[in-house]
């Protein structure tokens, strides 16, 4: 079964100059995961600072791989403490 999760996250306007640089890394970092089939995260032109996110892993282990890798890494220590709003689901 694949992994889809989708929703936002939350950065707060004086945070952004610093997260843009890293965002760009942390896509680019995921797009090369193994068993990543789609990733974007794209600003939301309504809200300022809101960010959508969209994933799909070909399997529960890639998604996991993944939040491992997202806990120890650049992205986890800039954006800890962020809101953030996701559903993850299982597709076919």
């Amino acid at each position: 079964m694949k992994i889809e999760l989708t929703g936002h996250i939350d950065v707060p306007m004086e945070r952004l100059a610093s997260v843009e640089p890293a965002l760009a890394v942390h896509i680019d970092l995921t797009r090369a995961e193994a068993g990543c089939l789609r990733f974007d995260i794209d600003p939301d032109p309504a809200t300022p600072g809101r960010f959508f996110v969209a994933e799909l892993f070909d399997s529960r282990a890639a998604f996991d791989a993944h939040q491992e890798r997202v806990r120890t890494s650049d992205w986890g220590a800039i954006t800890a403490g962020f809101v953030r709003s996701y559903q993850i689901r299982q597709v076919d």
